[in-house]
């Protein structure tokens, strides 16, 4: 009976190496696995470095050739300048500005000057002259803080504990926006100015937003004609209560009492008065700021200047972006003879 101990302690020792054997062979298996990796890189580097070798006049040639090319048609290639405007779109006309102007530049791309000079109200020479139109949202996060804001006052106590801040911004798109800004490429440095009645009366003269505009004239009008009939109703308050304050002071005092109540009660109606005089002035200045802010159905916050500016970048030089091309097509014609010398060389075998 007393071996009996002793062979059960000799097996858990015996379990207990197994399994440190196996965590230790996993753990070598694991490292094998890391290396091979990086030993797999280092050799797709050393192989393509290889190659780069091999092929270092060939690639030298294109690059050199590249660049003179590039450098020929920057020489012989139209400046282009850029021309912006920033607009602030009512009554829920963004989308149809979006569209106008992605009209506007699928006709510029396309070289259909005829179509585009109708469509601008601009000469066929001018029309050919605009290489690209485009729009995005001219907005930062202070400005989608306060659009938040604006937001969540129109919502019921309800659903404003369901719309945090976060998620406002994650669902944010250009559309969103309160201003955005319109971006005219042309090689006429003047043309951009020349498209800006256009392109704010094509939103301008569509029926539903003027009568959107309108309706909002008319509601304006009579929030603006309410206000000021309370504040009217409040000053023949005032007047009243002042009479009644003079009429009750100029009757003989019946005794020596002083009723305290009734003074009280006047100066606290007189109060509610005064601040109920102070939220409507305050409501008439929010609505005559309104009213200047949706006075059009697109306000212009930025017009087009006189002269566009000149596009420049290294990104938009033909002395950065041809030596690259033609270093992309070397590359790809040798990788494919290369890999056809190894496909034969692999089918010998």
């Amino acid at each position: 009976m007393a071996d009996q101990p002793t062979k059960q302690s000799t097996s858990d020792e015996i379990d207990l190496g197994q399994l440190f054997q196996v965590i230790g062979r996993g753990f070598q298996k694991f490292f094998n696995f890391i290396g091979s990796i990086f030993k797999g890189i280092f050799h797709a580097v050393l192989l393509f470095l290889l190659f780069i070798q091999k092929n270092i006049i060939v690639l030298g040639i294109a690059i050199i050739v590249g660049g003179i090319g590039g450098y020929l048609l920057d020489m012989i290639t139209p400046d282009r300048y850029v021309s912006k405007m920033v607009v602030e779109p009512n009554f829920n006309s963004v989308q149809q500005l979006y569209n106008n102007i992605s009209f506007y530049n699928d006709l510029a791309m396309a070289n259909d000057s005829v179509a585009l000079a109708t469509a601008l109200n601009i000469t066929e020479h001018e029309a050919a002259s605009i290489k690209e139109i485009f729009v995005d949202s001219y907005s930062d996060e202070n400005q989608k803080i306060r659009l938040f804001d604006e937001f969540i006052r129109e919502l019921d106590t309800t659903t404003q504990k369901t719309i945090d801040l976060e998620n406002y911004l994650k669902n944010f798109n250009s559309l969103d926006a309160r201003f955005h800004q319109i971006s005219v490429i042309s090689i006429d440095n003047r043309v951009a100015k020349k498209l800006q009645p256009a392109i704010i009366g094509s939103i301008s003269v569509n029926d539903y937003f003027k009568l959107q505009k309108k309706i909002n004239d008319e509601n304006l009008a009579l929030q603006d004609t309410i206000y000021r009939n309370q504040l009217a109703e409040i000053d023949s308050l005032q007047s009243l209560y002042r009479t009644v304050l003079v009429k009750e002071a100029d009757k003989p005092m019946q005794g020596t009492s002083i009723n305290m109540g009734e003074g009280g009660k006047s100066n606290n109606r007189e109060l509610a008065l005064v601040q109920e005089k102070d939220i409507l002035k305050e409501k008439l200045v929010e609505l005559n700021e309104e009213r200047a802010n949706k006075s059009t159905i697109i306000n212009v916050i930025s017009d087009f200047p006189t002269r566009g500016v000149q596009q420049k970048g290294i990104w938009k030089s033909y002395k950065f972006k041809m030596p690259i091309l033609l270093l992309a097509l070397a590359l790809g014609i040798l990788g494919i003879l290369e890999l056809n010398r190894f496909l034969k060389t692999y089918n010998k075998e």
